[in-house]
Parts: C-alpha cells; structure tokens; sequence
C-alpha cells in the first residue's frame, strides 16, 4: 500500500529519466493527470495518455530528451509538501523555482496550477513539487 501517491509518481519519474527510458506507466488519479498535463505544456515531457482498464486507469508518460546529447528535459524532480509535513503559502510568498526558470506546481482551491498561475490570479495553496 502506498501512503504518499504523489510522491510515488514523482519517484517514477525520476527513476525512469535516471534509467533513460522513454515511456514510463504510472496508476492514474485526477491529481496526476493535472501534473501530467502542466509537465506536458511547460515542455518537461513529450506526452501523456490515460489509459482506462476498468479499475483505477495508468497514465503513460513519454519522457522528453534532446536528441544529439540525449540530455533529458526533467534536471531535478523533487517533492515539496508531504503527508507528514503540509507546506501552505500565501499568494504573496509563492515559492520562484531557480529565479522563474523552473516550476513550483501549486495544489489550490481552483486546481492545479503552476506558481505563476497562481501569482496571477492573486491565489495561495499547498506547494506539492519543484520541476526544473
């Protein structure tokens, strides 16, 4: 049984960048397709489907990489708020991932949202992970 979904997503994806694979299969949620779909616009994945079986579903995540040096797009993955320590801001004090080059992903009350999203509509959340 896994306690922290998010967190077990979020370590796929790292293992599978780390493993240089193209595709990796993570179970499906509401939450994880949110996340899918801001990697997917802020260019940090090639692309996202979600696959139903019936049951809970898998989100297929096809990894992006440079294609001469093979570099991949996700440098650093990290988790920010976790269920034994929630970490809340304000819209004043939204964190800026490597000075707004990276992605803060934001859990608030209108749904998922990058940082700046959420600075624009003057709205604060959970911070749930730092994508650069």
């Amino acid at each position: 049984m896994i306690t922290d979904p998010i967190a077990d997503y979020l370590t796929r994806i790292r293992n599978a960048v780390m493993a240089n694979h193209r595709v990796v299969e993570i179970p499906a949620s509401k939450m994880k397709l949110e996340m899918s779909r801001i990697l997917f616009e802020k260019g940090y994945i090639l692309n996202y489907k979600f696959e139903d079986d019936g049951k809970q579903g898998t989100i297929k995540i096809a990894l992006k990489y440079h294609p001469e040096t093979k570099k991949n797009a996700i440098k650093h993955i990290e988790r920010v708020s976790r269920p034994g320590l929630r970490k809340y801001t304000n819209a004043r004090e939204l964190p800026r991932v490597l000075n707004g080059l990276g992605v803060a992903i934001i859990s608030t009350s209108q749904g998922i949202m990058t940082d700046k999203e959420a600075r624009v509509k003057n709205i604060g959340g959970e911070v749930v992970c730092y994508v650069y």
